[in-house]
């Protein structure tokens, strides 16, 4: 699978929708594994984004001091 990047806001409505899918059964078991291994790297992607704009946040504060 290509890594392709997704803005957060992208990648949670992608996790939000193959959470549907697999919940509503409507997740044929054939794309089942691919997609859950998509999932799991957009959820990695939003820790690495959200961990990335704490340490922003917290340098801006750190200066204003």
């Amino acid at each position: 699978m290509t890594k392709k990047e997704f803005s957060f806001n992208q990648a949670v409505n992608e996790i939000e929708k193959i959470l549907k899918e697999i919940e509503t059964g409507e997740m044929d078991v054939d794309r089942l594994s691919a997609e859950v291994r998509k999932a799991s790297e957009l959820i990695r992607q939003c820790q690495k984004k959200l961990k990335t704009t704490e340490e922003e946040i917290n340098n801006i504060f750190r200066d204003l001091a």
